[in-house]
């Protein structure tokens, strides 16, 4: 009888160590919107803002790579515990799609954008519209909004796929 108690508690704690990893990472790409409108709406300089909404990008990222991983790991064991009913391949799978654009975001793009922005004096906006630099930058900022709208996607749908069980 023991048994069975300890497994059901190992149970609940993977499912619940797997729900509050999720809804960290989904929540701070949720919330980071809402940190870069205040950002720029409430600093005039948009160089500082830039900045500011750069490095919480950065800390966010981070948190979403050790809590991506963190995620696999507890999926593939609560597999192996029999916590899920069902096969977790395709949760582990929008983890790692995830995971891949999250550091595709952080070890790319934004060492990218970065160089550009240097390249442009610092300031991006403090050069010409038409700047190659400034036309690079704001292409791969672009490119980066939708890589991070592609890892909220892939969390809903992560979390759909946990929750099913």
């Amino acid at each position: 009888m023991e048994c069975r108690n300890g497994d059901g508690l190992m149970k609940t704690l993977l499912r619940a160590l797997i729900l509050l990893l999720i809804t960290l990472w989904l929540g701070g790409i949720m919330f980071f919107p809402v940190v870069a409108a205040t950002a720029f709406s409430s600093i005039s300089d948009t160089h500082a803002a830039g900045i500011i909404v750069g490095k919480c990008l950065r800390i966010l990222h981070y948190e979403g790579l050790v809590a991506g991983t963190l995620i696999v790991v507890l999926l593939l064991a609560a597999q192996r515990a029999r916590t899920y009913a069902r096969n977790v391949v395709l949760p582990v799978i929008f983890a790692f799609i995830m995971l891949a654009l999250t550091a595709f975001s952080q070890f790319w793009i934004i060492p990218k954008m970065e160089g550009y922005r240097l390249a442009a004096g610092g300031a991006i906006d403090a050069v010409a519209a038409d700047d190659p630099d400034r036309l690079a930058f704001n292409k791969l900022h672009v490119e980066s909004e939708r890589v991070e709208e592609a890892v909220l996607v892939a969390g809903i749908l992560l979390v759909a796929f946990v929750a099913r069980d």
